[in-house]
């Protein structure tokens, strides 16, 4: 291990290193001088395992909850949530009609107590395990109690109208936000991370093993890299093969099951590192049990971390809130207009008035992409015959007067309305509100190795691409711009790209 834990393999990255390297959102694309890497002390134990969390004192936030809270982040997750959407529904209604809502001081004290009067209902602590009829019936009690309080706390000169009103659009919401939610949780679960093993020999096969027949681990191994064994199905290729590995594959993270090859196992963590990859290894230790020591076990196999890449989960979680509350609300302004849009597109050509695609999002992943119908119904047939006009450079498709465009397609193309159904992408959590624009599979299909790093971070309706060079042909003024947002990604930026869309939609650009 001292060998892996040497600071001379600190170093820059070559020149052409970055362009395969997996990217982390808001990081920069020159990967710094890092401190050497230090095995993490040994944790407390109990027979071999951490100790629990019900094993130390209980906070006096914690004893005043009336159910026992254990892990306190993923209840102010879901908390902070329900208030967004709340705040979102509450507020979209009071645009629409202000004599039908709240007060702008009410809301604030409603949202809170819905979420109060849930959690009293254990919705928070159980929701995985609750039905859907106890769900409804608990979200039901928890607005109907906070709107009666609201109104006898408030004033009592609360009309029938704004209190059927404001329990209805509360009810309803929270219910379609955690039937999403719940679609979006199982999709998460069926996400693994990607995992390469450098080694193919009898350890790194036992940890392969073990990780495809355990789903705890949510690892998918995607193959290994090993400098002696013949090439096969499994072993992808040479550890000086792992830079492109990294891209090609989408790898989260190595697995080094190297002991005893000090040399191989640097190079191996050198790639690694320099494509902003977790490391795992498997240490040489001394033979034994060893239960109070600070390493995880895959199966019988013993690894220890040496480095994890730092992601920025509460900035994502942020944006995550962000897509939801934008995304709810502009569903609820934009129906109107997205029910005369889908009358229009009915009465002006045959065909379905969704079109459905697939597209490729993060890490490669394919989704189905929603759109209101712009062509005719049999577009993507006509696609081969007009390759030769493409006006875009590189593997993107895109032509001026595009012939299978109808009238109406015309219309609402040259206002960005046919992307309206993409909201539902958003909720759904296959797209973001902000984020790369998601390209079709045959696009995708003729990247280069380089161009995938797009693909590291979810695709979104609009971007820095979107309106800042909206009308370029270059493939690669495109490919800097959506890799200068991922590297320099923050909330601020989504905020001023969103704030950009909106005047680019009052200011409509060509087909």
């Amino acid at each position: 291990m001292g060998e892996l834990a040497n600071p001379r393999w600190r170093q820059e990255p070559s020149d052409d290193s970055p362009q395969y390297a997996r990217m982390i959102p808001g990081a920069s694309g020159t990967l710094p001088l890092r401190k050497p890497v230090a095995v993490a002390e040994p944790t407390p134990t109990m027979g071999g395992r951490q100790a629990s969390a019900e094993a130390r004192p209980r906070t006096l936030f914690e004893l005043a909850l009336p159910h026992p809270v254990t892990e306190p982040l993923p209840l102010y997750r879901a908390v902070v949530a329900d208030l967004a959407v709340l705040a979102a529904a509450c507020g979209a209604q009071r645009l629409l009609a202000p004599g039908w809502s709240l007060t702008a001081l009410e809301l604030p004290l409603f949202a809170v107590l819905v979420t109060l009067f849930a959690f009293g209902e254990d919705i928070y602590g159980n929701d995985a395990g609750l039905t859907s009829v106890r769900s409804a019936a608990a979200i039901g009690r928890s607005v109907l109690f906070a709107i009666t309080l609201v109104y006898f706390t408030g004033r009592q000169e609360m009309g029938a109208p704004v209190f059927a009103a404001t329990f209805i659009v509360s009810f309803i919401t929270l219910m379609l936000y955690r039937q999403m939610r719940q679609v979006a949780r199982a999709r998460q679960e069926s996400e693994v991370r990607n995992v390469l093993i450098v080694g193919g020999g009898v350890i790194g096969r036992s940890i392969a093993r073990t990780l495809a027949t355990e789903p705890l681990h949510r690892a998918f191994v995607r193959g290994s890299v090993d400098d002696d064994l013949p090439l096969s199905a499994t072993v992808l290729g040479r550890i000086a093969d792992l830079d492109w590995l990294a891209r090609s594959e989408f790898i989260d993270e190595i697995i080094v099951a190297l002991p005893g090859r000090p040399e191989q196992a640097r190079e191996a963590t050198e790639a690694a590192f320099r494509n902003h990859l977790d490391i795992r290894a498997v240490p040489d230790l001394p033979p034994g049990h060893w239960p109070q020591a600070g390493i995880d076990f895959i199966g019988d196999i013993p690894v220890v971390t040496l480095h994890r890449e730092p992601v920025p989960s509460i900035g994502l979680y942020l944006k995550r809130l962000l897509d939801i509350m934008s995304a709810g609300m502009a569903l609820v302004l934009a129906s109107p207009v997205m029910a005369v849009v889908a009358l229009l597109i009915r009465l002006d050509s045959r065909g379905p008035v969704i079109y459905g695609a697939e597209r490729t999002g993060a890490k490669g992943r394919r989704f189905r992409c929603y759109k209101f119908r712009s062509m005719v119904s049999n577009a993507d047939g006509l696609k081969a015959n007009l390759q030769a006009r493409n006006q875009r450079e590189g593997p993107i498709f895109k032509i001026v007067d595009d012939p299978r465009i109808t009238r109406i397609g015309h219309i609402i193309r040259r206002y960005s309305l046919d992307e309206l159904p993409q909201l539902w992408n958003v909720l759904l959590g296959d797209m973001s509100m902000v984020g790369p624009r998601p390209h079709p599979v045959d696009e995708v299909n003729r990247y280069e190795l380089h161009h995938y790093r797009r693909l590291d971070m979810k695709p979104g309706i609009t971007g820095l691409w979107q309106i800042t060079a909206r009308d370029s042909p270059s493939f690669e003024l495109n490919m800097h711009l959506d890799l200068t947002y991922i590297e320099n990604w923050s909330l601020r930026l989504d905020l001023h790209i969103l704030l950009g869309t909106v005047r680019v939609l009052f200011r409509p650009e060509g087909d």
